[in-house]
């Protein structure tokens, strides 16, 4: 079973696992029926081939797995979820039309080349072979053994499938890829010639800062429909947000310092001023009635400690306090009860699920029937520990079963249940018992044990600083006076008011309905938030109020601009064409200057804006010119004739008016052969996901998660 302990045990790889509850929009199936008839599983449609329910939320489900194998946020990820299935539809479309066919031969052939099993040696043999067979017979035994596995391999099996095919598309679209003689020789004549030019450059920005040009909506507007591959938009929203964090106050401070005081020195209330954390008999007691923060009762390493305690807890003796110290919104005073060196302990189990428990997904035994079955396993491998692999196929955790029920080295700080790990702490090596936990009853044996670095056991009475009901209730009138300013006002009232009274304000502008989260926000009220916004009732200029749960914080919104799909709103846009499009008013104002001086000469072009003449030497391959990228400026050198002024070339950072004295040629090393093995090579590296946005593009993609949220919404 190794093999599949290594897919199990690696939660990143898998593509695909147990199906995840639906999204709360769509919480009950019923209610949709009437957007989709007697398909409410449909969430959108790839070239007409569906995309269901249950593949969205597997997609899901393995983006919040790797997230959280990263430390990264698992909310979010829905966006991501949805693009993934969207690319993995159409490359299995491409595959077919190919004429490939995902049979079972096909399937066991190509399955060494995909990157989950390539890159582990564990699945090849010693003369390299893949175990193709052994993969297989295990695959079988779980099917029997293990449904939960079983199904587990069937949703990794579909994401390898996807993989393959990708594999196959693209490298028979590479392989399609080549360079022609007469292209090569064109691209070779390109790279070695040269032009000599003498020009003048008008820069934008020096241009601009002397003549002011406003971009008007409607110019935003021209330049996005000149380009609109450029600017397809899905739905969006434009949202203004003030948020309104409850911040304590310096009174909230002192008040927490005071009362943390008085616990550590003085006395509670309870004992009627007699026990404080000096002279408590029982510390985790007295954290546990008086702290903010429960008793750890692990023993940690120094660097796991506060940091304030760090540097003097190795000299320290038991009883000794710290503090009180501040970290963060926090008063802490720490006192040492406890250290010893913590032992590494390497176990296997096996464990025994009753019906009922975490681990007991098909498991119909009850809880007395599972707990004699492990006192017999328990009594035999006691008794005999080489007899322990006989019971490993009755094991309810096939990730460790696969392993010889190996759990590897463990220490006290391993995120175990505290039944385990007590039992691995106070049994030496060799010992073999029953444990029950919470998944059931584990039947544990200590193979070994080595010492390691000291651990102290401290305990921290903490006190949080934290917003007062006084502070609380200032939060939420200035957030009320605010929404009560603005209502009914523009979106410039909105900004403006908030900005003069120095409110946190933030402006996603594009904002999608399942981005989970909204730029320069970042609370749990987000996806709410998103959901108000994109409600059909929802009109622009709308305003909304919002709490955020645990904190008092508020937070006030302002509807915008809504974008439904199509070309972009200009104003959505504007922070990334703005300059773009005051570039190009700017140059049209230069050329008509430029032609209404009748200018003849480069001279009077620098004299008429106050600029000089500059030469230099430009090439088509690599059109730099004076430090600045202009393939235009270039194209024009070569294409006016010798000592002839040029018209206007409107260029990225400037307008060119070019005069060329001469080319030349500058013969490169390397012959025909080599430079076509080159830019082939460079061309299908840049190809793959550049025909992937292309084939996205041009495909009939049809979304309906939001019509479903939509409906959903509409009959809460």
């Amino acid at each position: 079973m190794a093999i599949l302990g290594q897919i199990r045990s690696k939660p990143w790889l898998l593509m695909g696992v147990i199906a995840l509850a639906l999204l709360a929009f769509l919480v009950n199936p019923d209610s949709i029926e009437k957007v989709f008839g007697k398909n409410p599983d449909v969430l959108g449609k790839v070239n007409g081939e569906k995309i269901t329910r249950e593949e969205y939320n597997d997609q899901l489900f393995v983006l919040q797995q790797q997230a959280e194998q990263q430390n990264q946020p698992k909310n979010g990820l829905e966006e991501q979820a949805w693009q993934l299935l969207v690319q993995s539809k159409l490359i299995k479309q491409q595959f077919e039309k190919m004429g490939f066919e995902m049979t079972e031969d096909y399937f066991w052939n190509q399955i060494q080349y995909d990157q989950m099993f390539a890159q582990n040696k564990q699945f090849f043999d010693e003369k390299g072979n893949f175990k193709t067979q052994e993969l297989k017979k295990q695959i079988e035994e779980l099917k029997s053994t293990s449904p939960e596995g079983y199904n587990q391999w069937i949703k990794t099996r579909k994401s390898v499938e996807y993989r393959l095919m990708a594999r196959q598309v693209f490298a028979n679209i590479s392989t399609g890829i080549t360079t022609g003689k007469k292209e090569a020789e064109e691209l070779m004549r390109q790279r070695d010639q040269l032009a000599d030019i003498d020009f003048v450059k008008v820069d934008y920005t020096a241009y601009l800062q002397k003549t002011k040009i406003n971009v008007k909506t409607e110019d935003l507007a021209n330049y996005i429909k000149q380009h609109p591959v450029m600017f397809k938009a899905e739905a969006s929203r434009n949202i203004g947000i003030v948020y309104f964090p409850a911040q304590p106050s310096a009174a909230d401070d002192a008040a927490a310092q005071k009362e943390i005081t008085k616990l550590f020195s003085g006395g509670t209330d309870a004992s009627g001023g007699k026990e404080n954390f000096q002279n408590t008999t029982n510390d985790s007691m007295f954290v546990m009635a008086n702290s903010d923060m429960p008793f750890n009762n692990q023993y940690l390493k120094p660097s796991q400690l506060p940091q304030s305690v760090q540097a003097q807890i190795a000299t320290a003796a038991v009883g000794q306090t710290f503090g009180p110290y501040k970290e963060q919104n926090f008063y802490v005073v720490s006192k040492l009860v406890g250290k010893k060196t913590s032992d590494s302990t390497l176990s296997r189990h096996i464990l025994i699920a009753f019906k009922g428990s975490p681990a007991g997904e098909g498991v119909t035994r009850s809880k007395e029937a599972a707990k004699k079955l492990a006192d017999s396993i328990g009594a035999i491998v006691k008794a005999t520990p080489a007899r322990f692999t006989e019971f490993l196929k009755l094991s309810n955790d096939p990730n460790s079963a696969a392993q010889g029920g190996s759990l590897g080295w463990t220490t006290p700080e391993t995120p175990f249940v505290p039944e385990f790990l007590t039992y691995l702490a106070n049994n030496p090596k060799g010992a073999t018992g029953v444990v029950e936990t919470q998944f059931g009853y584990h039947i544990i044996n200590i193979e070994d044990k080595k010492s390691g670095s000291m651990g102290y056991k401290v305990a921290n009475l903490v006190k949080a600083v934290k917003p007062s009901d006084a502070t609380e209730a200032d939060t939420d009138k200035k957030a009320r006076r605010f929404i009560q300013q603005v209502q009914g006002k523009s979106f410039n009232d909105f900004v403006n008011i908030a900005k003069k009274s120095n409110f946190q304000f933030s402006n996603p502008k594009s904002a999608k309905r399942f981005d989970g989260q909204l730029q320069g926000l970042g609370t749990d009220k987000d996806g709410e938030i998103l959901s108000w916004a994109f409600d059909k009732k929802r009109e622009k200029g709308d305003t909304e109020f919002f709490t955020v749960e645990g904190t008092g914080d508020k937070i006030v919104v302002y509807l915008n601009g809504k974008q439904e799909k199509g070309l972009a709103d200009p104003e959505s846009v504007r922070d990334q064409i703005e300059t773009i499009v005051k570039n190009k008013l700017a140059a049209k104002q230069i050329s008509d200057k430029i032609a209404a001086a009748k200018a003849t000469s480069l001279d009077q072009i620098a004299t008429l804006f106050a600029t000089t003449k500059q030469s230099a030497q430009v090439n088509l391959l690599n059109p730099s010119v004076a430090g600045s990228m202009e393939p235009k400026v270039a194209g024009a050198a070569f294409g006016v004739a010798k000592g002839k002024l040029s018209n206007p070339v409107e260029g990225g950072t400037g307008v060119y008016v070019l005069i060329k004295k001469n080319e030349t040629t500058n013969k490169q090393p390397g012959d025909l052969k080599q430079f076509t093995e080159s830019v082939t090579q460079r061309n299908s590296g840049m190809f793959g996901q550049a025909w992937l946005k292309s084939l996205q593009d041009n495909s009939d993609i049809d979304d309906y998660r939001i019509e479903i949220w939509n409906k959903v919404g509409s009959q809460k």
